[in-house]
């Protein structure tokens, strides 16, 4: 299986060991992902003005590339995938801007949203299957207790993303069974950390997040996963000591590929 692949700025700078883990486990479970060329950044917040065009135009373009190769579009940071699956829906369901935009970017052929995005974990738990999963984990993370946080962008608006369940996701907790650790369900999972007003608002997204982190403790967690590099950033800054760690690093851990990943 071969995909188009978008990585996003993040990965080339402050998250680059969440790239680097996925593309070794990718391999060992037996995908490709092919990047993109000249990618440009998705603009790290989807534009709510419905005439807002500009800002839609680079994460157009990755879509209308992976078109033209006939692939899936995969993503593992949160907010790109957040901002392409949305402009994608608009391309698909919104007249106006999907013309705009076609008009814009003169394309030999106009997009209408036909490419299919995909989250790193819909590959694993769509394509490969969670079942697989565990049957390639070579060093089980047993006796692990590991709490899933999801935050917001991955699940809402829960009509467009059809990640999973937004208010009762299970998608990374059978993630972490599949990797022979033990998944911790707490209430405040899916809330979000406070990441886009982390600088205007900085106490109040300490707030939110130390809220996430007592309740992940206090029902016994002994770590947090999770695939937004801004969410990690903020929750790593709570006075409590909770490790954070991207969920692709303890993928790449049972699979026997982490050393590897980062040479």
């Amino acid at each position: 299986m071969k995909f188009s692949y978008y990585p996003g700025c993040t990965l080339r700078n402050k998250a680059k060991d969440l790239d680097a883990y996925a593309r070794a486990s990718a391999k060992a479970l037996g995908f490709e992902l092919e990047e993109l060329q000249d990618w440009q950044c998705c603009g790290g917040v989807y534009p709510l003005g419905t005439d807002e065009i500009a800002s839609k135009l680079s994460s157009v373009r990755a879509l209308a590339q992976a078109k033209e190769k006939g692939q899936e579009l995969v993503t593992l940071c949160s907010a790109c995938h957040h901002v392409l699956k949305r402009v994608n829906d608009d391309m698909q369901n919104v007249e106006d801007i999907r013309t705009r935009a076609n008009n814009y970017m003169k394309l030999d052929t106009p997009y209408g949203g036909e490419t299919k995005v995909l989250h790193f974990l819909e590959v694993i738990r769509d394509r490969i299957g969670f079942d697989e999963l565990k049957k390639k984990v070579v060093n089980p993370l047993t006796g692990k207790k590991i709490g899933a946080y999801y935050g917001c962008l991955l699940l809402r608006p829960g009509n467009i993303m059809a990640f999973d369940d937004p208010e009762n996701p299970k998608m990374l907790e059978d993630f972490i069974r599949a990797l022979g650790a033990e998944p911790v369900v707490y209430p405040y999972r899916n809330e979000c950390c406070g990441g886009y007003i982390s600088l205007k608002e900085p106490d109040m997204a300490k707030s939110m997040c130390q809220t996430i982190c007592e309740s992940a403790n206090g029902f016994g967690a002994e770590m947090l996963i999770t695939a937004c590099p801004l969410c990690r950033y903020n929750l790593t800054k709570t006075q409590l000591d909770l490790p954070v760690y991207y969920f692709t690093e303890l993928l790449a851990e049972a699979l026997g590929v982490k050393e590897e990943a980062l040479k």
